[in-house]
Order: C-alpha cells, then sequence, then structure tokens
C-alpha cells in the first residue's frame, strides 16, 4: 500500500478554508437565519441589584402597536429553571444546595440585569417600547457586591433559607501535614490578591430564533453555542421536562465562546415558549449592554496564598484560601470553575504537601461561569505570582528557584498531590530556551539604559502548565458522496477557531482529496445522535484522533472498492488527487465513480470513537518585558517571548492564532480589562466606555516557538493549545509589572488591571508624591 501525504496533510500550514467566505460577509451567524412572519422578542431586565417588585399591570404595553405577547413568571412557571450541572462535594459529605436561574424572576431580583418579562411584537423596537409601559411596583432592598461583606454576620442574604451567603466550602489536600511543614518552614512567603472580574466580550451577541412545529410538538432552535447537543438536553430535561428528540438545535457560524457560550440562558426558552404559544417563530438579539450585565461573567475570586520553603529555596508545601464569586445564582458549570483550578494548583512543580480551601459566594451580581481557560488561569496566576515573591524574598534568581522545583523528566509519568496524571514534560527545556530568546542575561543593561531616559523596565516569567481534553472521546462519522465529496459530521462546534480547517487535514492525511471537497458539518443535532461540544481544548485532540481513525477506516474502505473495479491487491492502491489508482500503472478509478459502484453503500461510511483516559498537559514559558513612563504610568510591552510544549501539532498557523488570541485576553485582563461594580451592585462598567478591550497597539509583536514532547495520553501525541497562553500570559505580565515597580520604587503589591492611573498612584504613593 502507498500512502501519498498531500500538502494539506497533519502538519502543514494549510490556511483557514472557513475564512473566504467569512470575509466576503457569506458567513450565517444566527441573526442572519430569519423565518417568515417571525416575531421579535425582548426581555424586561431589573435595574436593581435587589428589590422585591410587583407587576401592577401589563394592559397599556399589551395594547402598544405591533404587541402579540407578554410573558411573566406566572406564564412560565410551568418551565424549570437554568439547569446548574456541577454542585461541590462538602467536606462534610454533602453536596451544596443549588439556587438556579428562574426563566423570568417572580416577585424578587438578585441582581442588575435579571429577568422580569419577556415582551413579543413585530418589530425589536416595538418590544422594546413596550416594555417601557409596563407598571412595575418596585421595592428596593440592601444589596451586597463585595464577598467579604457577604460572608460577614449582618450581611443580607441572597437566599435567606440557607442561612448564609456561602455557597459551599470544598477542601483539598493534607491540611495537618502542611501544617506541620509551614511550622518547620525555613521560610514562608504569603500574597493576598484579587483575581479580578472579566466579561468576556465575544464579537458576536448571543441571539436566538426558535420556531414551534404544532403538528409535530417540536422546536427548531437556531443560537450560537458551543455545542448543541448539550443545549438541547438541558432544555429538554431540565426545562420543558420533553423528549429531548422534540428539540432540534442548530448552530451556524459562532462569533466567539470563550466557555460563556457553553451553557443555556434564559432567553433560548423563552423564545421556545412564545414560539409555541404564538405559533409563530420568534427571535431575540441581545445588544451590547445586555451581554455587559445577563451573560456570565468570568474570574473574580480572594486570593491568599503561601509557600514553605527549606534553606535551599525547596518548595515544601503550599497552602491557598479562596473566596470565589458565584454571582447571584449558580450558572451551568459555575461552581466548579475553582475546583478546575484546584486541581491544577502545584502547577510544574515538584511540591508533595497541600492544602486549600475554596468558598463560593453568593453576592448580587451577574452569575460567574467558565471564561477561556476555565479554572487553570486562576491557579497559574496564583501559583506564578507566588513564586516570583519567594525569590523575591529569599534572593534567588526566579528563574533558578523554578529550576530547582521543576517535576524532572526522569519523573514522569508524575501523579500530583490533587490527583493529576502529568505524562510527560520538560520544562526546564522551555524556560531555558524563552530565558535565550528573551535576552535574559542582558536585562540589566536594558533596565540601565531605560533609566538614562526616565523609565522604568520590568521582566516577568511565567511556566504554566493545563490540564486540557479531559478524559472521554468525540465520534466522528466520515461519508463518501455520490459527487466525490467527502463530509464529515462531528459533535464539536466551531467558535472561530478553525475546525473546518484542522479536522480537513486529517481526512486530507488519509484520503488524497482536494481540501475544498472535505465538507464539515457542525452544528445540527439532526445530524447526530450525540456530540460533546467544543471546551476544554478538547476538539482537536479528541475529535482528531476519531476522524483520522475514521479516515483510516474509510480508506480501508474505498481501496476495497476499488481494487474490485480495478481488479488489483487492495494494497496496491493509492488514494490521491480524488482518485483510486494502482501503483505503477495508469488504473484508476475517480472517487465519484467508486461511490456509485459500491456494492454496499455503508461502505461509503465510516466511524470512530476513539476513547482518551486522561487529560493531556500542554505546558510552556511566557517572559514577558515591560517599560513603564513613571510621569503617567503609562505602560508598553516592548518584548514577549513565549515557547510552548503542545506535542504532535497540526496546524503551525491555526496554532498562531490561538496564541496570539490567547496571549491578548490574558494580557489584557492583568493591564486593561476589570468589570467594577459599586458597594450596592451597580455594575460601573457595563459598556465600552468603561470597559477597557485590548487593542492592536496596547500589543506586542509576539515572538512565539514550540519545543514540543508528545503527549503519551493522546493517541496521537497532541495536547490541545486553546487556553494556554491565556494560562500564561497573565502572570507574566503582571509579574514583569512587579518586578518594575520593585526595582525602582520597592513596590511588591499591585491589584489588577495594572492601568496607568494605578500605576501611577502606587508610584505616587511609595514616593510621598
Amino acid at each position: 500500500m502507498n500512502i501519498v501525504t498531500p500538502k494539506f496533510g497533519v502538519g502543514a500550514s494549510a490556511l483557514r478554508k472557513e475564512d473566504d467566505a467569512l470575509v466576503r460577509g457569506k458567513g450565517r451567524f444566527t441573526d442572519d437565519f430569519h423565518k417568515p412572519d417571525q416575531l421579535y422578542g425582548y426581555v424586561l431586565r431589573s435595574p436593581y441589584s435587589a428589590a422585591n417588585f410587583t407587576i401592577n399591570s401589563i394592559a397599556d404595553a399589551a395594547a402598544a402597536d405591533g404587541v402579540k405577547l407578554i410573558m411573566t413568571a406566572k406564564d412560565v412557571s410551568h418551565l424549570g429553571s437554568i439547569h446548574c450541572f456541577t454542585p461541590v462535594q462538602q467536606p462534610d459529605g454533602t453536596k451544596c444546595e443549588l439556587r438556579e436561574t428562574p426563566v423570568l424572576c417572580d416577585g424578587q431580583v438578585r441582581y442588575v440585569g435579571d429577568a422580569v418579562a419577556f415582551v413579543i411584537a413585530e418589530s425589536t423596537r416595538q418590544a422594546q417600547d413596550a416594555a417601557e409601559l409596563i407598571d412595575i411596583e418596585w421595592d428596593d432592598a440592601e444589596a451586597v457586591a463585595d464577598m467579604n461583606d457577604a460572608l460577614a454576620e449582618d450581611a443580607p442574604l441572597l437566599w435567606p433559607e440557607l442561612g448564609s451567603n456561602r455557597v459551599y466550602l470544598f477542601e483539598q489536600g493534607d491540611e495537618a501535614g502542611t501544617d506541620t511543614a509551614f511550622d518547620e518552614a525555613h521560610h514562608v512567603t504569603e500574597i493576598s490578591f484579587i483575581n479580578n472580574r472579566l466579561i468576556s466580550n465575544f464579537m458576536e451577541p448571543r441571539a436566538a430564533l426558535a420556531e414551534w412545529n404544532s403538528q409535530s410538538e417540536s422546536f427548531e432552535v437556531i443560537l450560537g453555542s458551543q455545542g448543541v447537543h448539550g443545549i438541547r438536553n438541558t432544555l429538554a430535561r431540565h426545562v420543558f421536562d420533553m423528549d429531548p428528540e422534540r428539540i432540534r438545535v442548530i448552530s451556524g457560524d459562532v462569533g466567539g465562546g470563550f466557555g460563556t457560550r457553553a451553557h443555556n440562558y434564559r432567553e433560548y426558552a423563552l423564545v421556545m415558549e412564545a414560539a409555541r404559544r404564538l405559533d409563530r417563530p420568534v427571535k431575540t438579539v441581545a445588544d451590547r449592554s445586555e451581554h455587559f450585565v445577563a451573560d456570565a461573567h468570568g474570574r473574580d475570586n480572594l486570593v491568599s496564598a503561601r509557600m514553605a520553603m527549606d534553606e535551599n529555596g525547596r518548595f515544601t508545601a503550599l497552602r491557598i484560601d479562596v473566596k470565589a464569586n458565584m454571582g447571584a445564582y449558580l450558572s451551568g458549570f459555575g461552581p466548579s470553575i475553582p475546583l478546575f483550578g484546584a486541581m491544577m494548583a502545584t502547577g510544574v512543580y515538584d511540591i508533595r504537601t497541600h492544602h486549600l480551601r475554596i468558598q463560593g459566594v453568593y453576592t448580587n451580581t451577574t452569575p460567574v461561569d467558565a471564561y477561556r481557560g476555565a479554572g487553570r488561569p486562576e491557579a497559574a496566576l496564583l501559583l506564578e505570582r507566588l513564586v516570583d515573591a519567594c525569590a523575591r524574598e529569599t534572593g534567588i534568581d526566579p528563574a533558578e528557584l523554578r529550576r530547582r522545583n521543576f517535576i524532572k523528566p526522569e519523573q514522569f509519568p508524575y501523579t500530583t498531590v490533587s490527583g493529576r496524571e502529568y505524562d510527560v514534560g520538560e520544562y526546564q527545556g522551555h524556560l531555558d530556551r524563552a530565558l535565550e530568546n528573551a535576552g535574559y542575561a542582558d536585562f540589566a543593561a536594558r533596565a540601565e539604559e531605560a533609566r538614562s531616559r526616565g523609565r522604568i523596565r520590568g521582566l516577568g516569567i511565567s511556566v504554566y502548565i493545563e490540564a486540557c481534553a479531559f478524559a472521554g472521546s468525540e465520534p466522528a462519522h466520515l461519508q463518501l458522496n455520490d459527487d466525490g465529496t467527502i463530509t464529515l459530521f462531528i459533535g464539536t462546534q466551531t467558535n472561530g477557531q478553525g475546525h473546518a480547517t484542522a479536522y480537513s487535514q486529517f481526512i486530507a492525511d488519509r484520503i488524497g482529496i482536494d481540501f475544498e471537497k472535505i465538507i464539515v458539518k457542525q452544528g445540527d443535532t439532526a445530524d447526530l445522535a450525540k456530540g460533546g461540544g467544543t471546551g476544554g481544548s478538547r476538539s482537536v485532540p479528541l475529535g482528531g484522533v476519531s476522524v483520522d481513525r475514521a479516515g483510516e477506516i474509510l480508506a480501508r474502505q474505498m481501496r476495497q472498492i476499488a481494487s474490485n473495479q480495478l481488479e488489483a491487491s487492495a494494497d496496491d492502491i493509492e488514494l490521491v488527487g480524488g482518485e483510486a489508482r494502482v501503483v505503477g500503472t495508469d488504473q484508476k478509478i475517480s472517487y465519484e465513480n467508486l461511490a456509485a459502484a459500491a456494492e454496499d453503500k455503508e461502505q461509503l461510511k465510516a466511524v470512530a470513537d476513539i476513547k482518551q483516559d486522561e487529560a493531556t498537559y500542554p505546558n510552556g514559558t511566557h517572559i514577558c518585558e515591560i517599560e513603564i513612563d513613571p510621569e503617567t504610568g503609562h505602560l508598553e510591552i516592548v518584548n514577549y517571548n513565549i515557547v510552548d510544549d503542545f506535542g504532535v501539532v497540526v496546524n503551525p498557523v491555526l496554532l498562531l492564532g490561538q496564541i496570539h488570541g490567547g496571549a491578548v485576553q490574558g494580557i489584557g485582563q492583568c493591564l486593561l480589562e476589570g468589570a467594577s461594580y459599586t458597594e450596592d451592585a451597580q455594575l460601573l462598567t457595563a459598556s465600552f466606555m468603561d470597559y477597557a478591550m485590548p487593542r492592536a497597539d496596547n500589543m506586542p509583536s509576539f515572538k512565539f516557538e514550540t519545543r514540543n514532547v508528545p503527549s503519551t495520553t493522546n493517541a496521537m501525541g497532541m495536547k490541545g493549545a486553546g487556553e494556554a497562553a491565556t494560562i500564561g500570559a497573565c502572570p507574566a505580565a503582571l509579574n514583569a509589572v512587579i518586578d518594575a515597580l520593585d526595582r525602582a520604587y520597592g513596590i511588591r503589591h499591585i491589584e489588577m488591571p495594572t492601568t496607568p492611573q494605578r500605576i501611577w498612584s502606587a508610584i505616587r504613593e511609595a514616593t510621598g508624591g
């Protein structure tokens, strides 16, 4: 058998095949879908962070031009709440009680943006105008936004029947052993900081379009998602109490996900119920202001951490205490996000004793859930900031301190104290390479040159590891079509990553075919019975392996059909250029004719579902060098180097895009982004006027390379890369800022975002200015 590897196979820098349609304006996002006779819905939201309310009348609103229906809590009382999947087990063995988001609030709201009513009209503007006519009597109540305030004995309770605003207590590790290690430590370093709240701000605001079929008593819902099957199953089982087969969910092109689109929202149930009541399609499209208050936020932790060290700077124990903001309700995966951080608490370091404590906390704020990295960025920021603080206090070079404490290559496979099973790793290798690329040895000279110009420089290191592509699988279904094209059906969901390109590369490796003749279909529950969706960098490491195996199976079946037609051994058949050929002859058959020749059409299909038993662990080093103008606090990133270990790389161009985008989001959290509430829980940063997004002129030219060690867990050696740069970037940038401020002014603490105003104020305070 002769296998011809095409130029678009695995490892090739194939350009994104999705982009032609997108740059020509031919993409189909949710708002590009339309149904005949469709109506438009608008959610009336609470302006109060905590209040009781009575709807006195909807008569004027119902009589307004174009209005077809107004729904309040009593109209949706038969529907279930928006489900939370992850109750946390506490030290006493109980699981925390869940307080889930209602489809519409019944007499009480708990955060600004809470949903009160749903107005359906002939146009969005008519629905918005009518919503203003709903007569509501508000009785505002005391609210709490700060987690420490929420845990105080006299705090106003969001859920009085629980007796506290604490959602759960989670503990991990050996408390007694950790106590002993700290008692015996030669030195202890302690830090406390805020991991600032973020708003994802994907480019495409959420939208949904629902249609009810009264004959089959079934729904069709079009919405942007990170996986249609999960959305469908939750709506069916937890909201509508119906057979999932009676709900078809479709996602077209999706303008960004970042974890925020991974779960259900009220609007999906609302448009469905309205469509069923009116027997007309109903669409809702959020504006940017709604996104700020209504879509799940990310991060928002209060963190304290301590490291115990021996006389040689070896880490002997780690203690962590985290308060994690859950918001007013428990979002789909919200309670578990801090636990994803807990499992990576010790990072790349050989720390054998630890104890951590996490408290989930209710506040009168928008619910919090996964945001790119989902707990792992929080863990890396905590650990890498703590390691830099250890270096400062002990006087050990921060790179050398990391080397002394790395898990060594000969220690793999390595089981962490939190139970993760690391397969491979060469952490010092990528650290040393990044230091070389960054000119680490010459940094002091650059810092001195900057000082001569009245500037201060800092350099920050971050060595991260993450767990992704968790144990499981993603089935792939391949089909050779009558016209010679090949269709892949798979249950992941692209949000802009380039899935169609990456998956096509696996297929092109197995079946020689024009790249454009491979059709990738995602985002329709009618196509597949199940699908795991996209999240946790799982799509290519899990889905890609199954696609590769399905391609292998289909190629074998195609060669067998061709061997019958060409009267040659299947081992002598090569698949290349859309044809099956007998090697060394001019005998050949096109894929189109091959499809027609198949006596058993099942031979034209192949399914593979390759299971993976453990997560993969991408890792790497980020080094950020910054320069600050002390007179203004203005900061510039002057040098940024990344050396990563992603195992086998499918497409270097796609990988580069993931790294650039992820690094921008991590740096954005450090330097620019941050959602802020007043003491009474009014959102201050509710628009782009107040919430700073990263821009091109804030970012450096990234210098990126890989130093890959193939995974032994993944069948093809891949590790996943969708979240890695976000995890590594934020601590590198923050460590650089602190390094600069410490060198010049002895400032060793600053909260994020490290805006010019915050930097300037810190310098003024330190200098008595």
